[in-house]
């Protein structure tokens, strides 16, 4: 009797030993390390499509290894409609598809390590070595600085770069050369108490704003909104994950008010981490950053700690997070992100601002499969219509005036960043507390059947020379309001163009689809001909009568 107790002891330990590693396990999202392979996008043998690699030849990836299902596209086929088409075919939990590459940044990872409070030496559990930095970017104007040393040496750290030997005094020397700096205790609290708040889009937004600057220098905070049962939070470690992400606004950067907006999937570390959390950052392909992005899907430690490109040294950011009890929904998005992915590469679409943003193309995701995030509708047509012309003639640009008249007609949900992540968040808490009136979709009801907890996270800024970010305005007005009306006074970030191969093109992948404000001029210039034709024959109609009075008395 006391052989077998012991027996089986044995076994539920080997159990919780296999969990626990399964949950510790390096991972991309929702898919393990180990089923990738790191290479440049130079690599000769991806399977990867070649205009994504293209992005990516000296920068460092992750490629599926052979045998892994990739997310596939329609070449013939607008990238809306191939999703629709492939969502029709393919249940959530049907298909496990990984995305054609995850953007890592560098090749290497150190865990655990601590930072000297000189910044100079970089201590892990096996050794003690030097420590440094990638160098800056030339356009990015502001780095990390002594505040960023002061406030890393204070904490656990995860990093990724490269450990690199050199030859001093005729001794070898290590260093690593960090490219993202990861705090660990950037975490979910297993213990944050539960803190319900209304399933309302307004509530949403007073946790957004309610610490001073949208939290840009407050604590990292993570607050419990929903739970299906107590038990829920004991059983967070490892579950699968869907996320929504709000980044703040920067101070310095009057173009960069609005926020950016992702969607990411991923498991719940055994301790709460977040950091190999795959995230579906959707930004424009046709010129180089001045920060070093590159659209891609990333983990969010390179997302938001890159010390180039990550987002947390510019601003502020926001999460909310929704532990699942089984991945279906979370693996149909994921897939559903990567297909879009390839269609983007391809050039199959294009970003811009209005119609096809960060915001706009997830939130388009998010309806196709099924998660019917609601809908607020345009600012105005009037107000567009009318401000079009005015707007290009005192401006003296056409471009301009377009680009408003796009903004202004856009749904709001899939313009500005805020206003998705009030509306997602909100639904979802409505869908999942049974306070939605609408009729669930397929999806929706799995979501409801399958969400666990809801949470709400907040991450402040990193401190560097950069100025502090604030939260995200929720509106073109309050966007205005922000902006120094002079000009001169304006602080803009010029970027260069990054032309796209002509090699590359599909000739097969259909035209571009053509904007409102394409369908708006149009219109103008077709009015301006008819007003223009209706002026010129009443013109000549009196010029034709004024002669005839003169042509008779010269007769007579």
């Amino acid at each position: 009797m006391i052989e077998a107790v012991r027996i089986f002891l044995i076994r539920i330990l080997m159990i919780l030993a296999q969990v626990s590693a399964t949950q510790n396990a390096p991972a991309y999202g929702l898919f393990p390390a180990d089923d990738f392979r790191v290479t440049t996008g130079a690599c000769g043998d991806c399977a990867t499509i070649p205009q994504a690699l293209w992005f990516f030849k000296n920068e460092t990836i992750a490629v599926p290894r052979v045998g892994h299902p990739i997310a596939g596209y329609d070449p013939q086929l607008r990238a809306i409609v191939d999703l629709q088409r492939w969502n029709a075919l393919t249940p959530p939990g049907s298909a496990r598809d990984y995305p054609a590459l995850v953007w890592v940044g560098s090749p290497q990872v150190i865990e655990r390590a601590w930072l000297d409070p000189r910044g100079e030496q970089l201590k892990t559990v096996r050794e003690v070595s030097g420590f440094a930095l990638v160098p800056r970017l030339a356009a990015n104007r502001a780095y990390y600085n002594a505040d960023s040393t002061a406030f890393f040496s204070r904490r656990e750290l995860r990093l990724r770069g490269q450990k690199v030997t050199s030859q001093k005094a005729n001794q070898e020397e290590n260093s690593f050369v960090a490219r993202s700096i990861w705090p660990s205790d950037f975490r979910l609290d297993p213990q944050a108490p539960l803190r319900p708040i209304a399933a309302r889009p307004q509530a949403i937004r007073e946790f957004v704003r309610s610490e001073p600057s949208g939290g840009a220098q407050s604590a990292f905070a993570t607050q419990l909104l929903w739970q299906r049962d107590p038990a829920a939070a004991a059983r967070r470690a490892g579950r699968p994950l869907i996320g929504i992400l709000l980044n703040g606004a920067q101070g310095d950067d009057d173009e960069a008010h609005g926020g950016h907006f992702g969607l990411l999937t991923g498991r719940v570390g055994e301790q709460g981490q977040m950091h190999d959390w795959l995230i579906a950052n959707y930004y424009a392909l046709d010129s180089e950053s001045e920060k070093g992005i590159i659209a891609a899907m990333l983990p969010l430690d390179s997302y938001l700690a890159d010390l180039n490109s990550g987002q947390a040294w510019y601003r502020p950011s926001y999460m909310l997070v929704a532990t699942l009890r089984a991945e279906r929904t979370a693996v149909h998005l994921g897939s559903a992100l990567a297909r879009v992915f390839n269609q983007f590469y391809r050039h199959q679409f294009v970003y811009q601002h209005a119609a096809a943003n960060c915001t706009g193309i997830s939130v388009s995701t998010l309806r196709t499969i099924g998660w019917q995030v609601p809908v607020l509708g345009p600012v105005s047509w009037w107000k567009a219509i009318a401000g079009l012309p005015v707007f290009a003639v005192t401006t003296g640009s056409l471009t301009k005036g377009k680009a408003m008249f796009d903004y202004l007609t856009e749904d709001q949900t899939r313009l500005l960043p805020a206003l998705a992540f009030e509306q997602a968040s909100a639904d979802l808490l409505q869908l999942v507390s049974g306070e939605a009136t609408r009729a669930l979709t397929p999806y929706e009801e799995l979501l409801r059947q399958d969400v666990e907890e809801i949470l709400l996270v907040r991450i402040p800024q990193l401190p560097s020379s950069r100025a502090w970010g604030s939260y995200p305005v929720a509106g073109i007005d309050e966007y205005h309001s922000r902006v120094p009306q002079d000009p001169a006074k304006q602080q803009l970030v010029p970027v260069g163009p990054r032309p796209f191969p002509a090699n590359l093109k599909d000739p097969t992948s259909p035209r571009f689809k053509p904007l409102r404000s394409d369908y708006a001029v149009a219109g103008y210039a077709t009015g301006l001909l008819v007003l223009g034709g209706f002026v010129l024959r009443l013109l000549w109609r009196r010029r034709s009568a004024g002669l005839k009075p003169v042509s008779k008395q010269r007769d007579e």
